[in-house]
């Protein structure tokens, strides 16, 4: 008896195996949306007012931080299981956000299933954490998605996942930053070049006690020193980069 149960136990373990096999392997031949932008209302779901706004605010906040910020909305999450494996399959294959730093960030939403998912690059995690996240899906997406008013809860919701991913800089961002500090370093140092050169031409600067002017002159003997001996003073100050 317990040899059977043990092998109706490895068959059901080798049918649940094909199964998820089976699974994957038609997954991947699933036909999935194309990319339209910050914006890609393949359910015709969103308002051309809101669609405005919700591309503003993605794109504000790639030019500030480098994060990539994107919103769908699809009529069905078939033949997907869930909101959040449709997400998912389409951030993979869109390649949101940078391949190596993984600051990207997707919003979708299902018409008819009335469900959304927030799906984010695996640097962005302890930026949106999950309580923000469950906030967003509660107090934005839902309330709005149950009324039909897509735009409305998009935008919402991308404002509150926008909001605590202002600090974060990805790589061209911080390139620029760097571009602006070498601009001011190269003119710093050719200010400093002139200033060296004009120096090494003035006698009367580099040896202020050995300066022959008109109307100045060393004496010998009993004699004295002729002339007047002015100075110039000078500061350095500096701007703190951050």
């Amino acid at each position: 008896m317990t040899k059977i149960v043990g092998i109706a136990m490895a068959l059901c373990l080798v049918c649940f195996a094909g199964l998820a096999q089976a699974t994957n392997y038609e997954r991947s031949k699933i036909q999935l949306p194309e990319p339209r932008g910050y914006v890609s209302d393949h359910a015709q779901a969103i308002d051309g007012d809101w669609k405005e706004r919700i591309r503003s605010v993605c794109q504000d906040l790639e030019r500030k931080t480098g994060i990539e910020m994107v919103v769908v909305t699809v009529p069905s999450i078939k033949p997907f299981a869930s909101a959040n494996e449709y997400a998912t399959a389409i951030y993979e294959k869109w390649g949101i956000g940078s391949t190596q730093q993984e600051h990207g960030v997707l919003v979708l939403v299902a018409v008819q299933e009335r469900q959304a998912a927030i799906t984010l690059g695996r640097r962005m995690l302890p930026v949106i954490t999950s309580t923000v996240r469950d906030q967003v899906g509660r107090e934005s997406l839902q309330p709005s998605i149950e009324l039909g008013r897509f735009g409305e809860g998009l935008y919402r919701a991308v404002v509150a996942l926008a909001s605590p991913a202002q600090d974060v800089r990805v790589g061209p961002v911080a390139a620029g930053h760097s571009k602006g500090l070498g601009f001011w370093l190269a003119v710093f140092t050719s200010i400093m070049a002139l200033s060296f050169f004009w120096w090494i031409t003035r006698p009367d600067l580099r040896h202020p006690y050995k300066r022959i002017q008109k109307g100045e002159y060393w004496g010998t003997g009993q004699g004295g020193f002729g002339g007047n001996f002015g100075g110039f003073g000078g500061g350095t100050s500096g701007e703190g980069w951050r």
